[in-house]
């Protein structure tokens, strides 16, 4: 369950923001399909966008990394509703609740690290991980909502159909 099917909507969280960075920035989904090789390349300092605006190499690069570091903070996001489901395996976490205060240290500590590694001066030459816009953590709330959903329902399920199909293919 933890890849195939809560991984997924992980991973799409994370290529949503990438999408949506490259596209706030000029470079639409459509258009970037087959500019990989100008896109690497060093000698090409008027690549142009979606829009007609050309790009050096180097502010290639800077947008490039700057949605890897997007692509870590929708992961960083996305982990909160993992945690969260992963408290319990059939209890519903509205019965169960936040009581555990190490877990809960560990959602602010991930957190704060990942702010920490996005906005601190230097982690572009050292990580190459840039800053975000604040608005460019939001892409992946709706998908860590989905998740918690997702394992909701399916708990739900299982206390209802106990050994039913649900519990035989997702229960760990």
């Amino acid at each position: 369950m933890a890849y195939g099917q809560i991984g997924m909507i992980q991973a799409a969280a994370g290529f949503f923001a990438y999408f949506i960075i490259l596209a706030e920035n000029g470079f639409l989904p459509k258009d970037l399909f087959g500019i990989r090789k100008q896109w690497d390349s060093k000698g090409v300092n008027d690549l142009q966008d979606s829009y007609g605006q050309e790009w050096t190499y180097a502010d290639r690069k800077k947008l490039e990394y700057t949605c890897h570091t997007a692509f870590f903070a929708s992961i960083v996001v996305v982990q909160w509703a993992d945690l969260i489901i992963c408290k319990t395996r059939r209890n519903s976490i509205l019965h169960q609740g936040m009581r555990n205060w190490v877990l809960n240290f560990g959602l602010v500590f991930e957190t704060l690290l990942a702010v920490f590694l996005s906005y601190t001066p230097g982690m572009d030459a050292a990580l190459r991980m840039y800053p975000l816009k604040i608005n460019w953590w939001i892409p992946a709330i709706p998908f860590s909502i989905a998740i918690f959903i997702y394992d909701e329902t399916r708990r739900f399920i299982l206390r209802r159909n106990p050994g039913g199909w649900v519990e035989q293919e997702t229960y760990y």
